[in-house]
């Protein structure tokens, strides 16, 4: 029994049968593919740096670069507004910087704060996401994949999904 299954089957012994059981088995299918389609993004943006030559940085960090753009924010901002999820930025922003992809300064009111922004090196590696993204929204299109409705339909699902979940966080404490 995958772990998928043998989770479905525990949970939905504590929920009542029918259709709440249904339910618990689709929310663990959508748990499973959005993490799977998560890493399918950094396995694509990681064959697209493969196939151009760029090697000096992951997928996760050229992430980094696409989210903050034109920008200059703290760690503590990339982490609040969303554009970096995970726990070791400091490691990322240290490496960007120590790379050329991002300039760092220590801000003039509280030195312990330091603003990133990015290089022109950081710039151009992020015009190389952007154009990956733009490729395949394009695909997406002409390849009847998904439109304009499906695509708003599955990002307001998600979007009340992230707010559920930020409740649930905020609540437990």
């Amino acid at each position: 029994m995958s772990i998928h299954t043998d989770l479905g089957v525990r949970a939905a012994n504590g929920i009542s049968a029918g259709r709440n059981a249904s339910f618990m088995a689709s929310y663990l299918d959508a748990l499973t593919l959005v993490e799977r389609l998560h890493r399918l993004l950094l396995d694509v943006i990681k064959d697209e740096f493969e196939r151009i030559g760029l090697l000096d940085i992951n997928a996760v960090q050229a992430l980094l670069l696409f989210n903050i753009g034109d920008n200059e924010v703290t760690a503590g901002e990339l982490k609040s507004r969303g554009y970096y999820q995970g726990s070791n930025v400091s490691y990322n922003l240290k490496k960007l910087v120590d790379l050329g992809y991002m300039h760092h300064e220590r801000s003039e009111i509280d030195r312990r704060s330091v603003r990133v922004r990015l290089t022109e090196k950081g710039r151009n590696t992020r015009m190389v996401v952007a154009r990956l993204f733009a490729t395949h929204a394009e695909g997406l299109i002409d390849r009847q994949v998904l439109d304009h409705a499906g695509l708003d339909e599955i990002t307001t699902a998600l979007r009340r999904v992230e707010r559920y979940w930020a409740d649930q966080i905020r609540y437990i404490y």
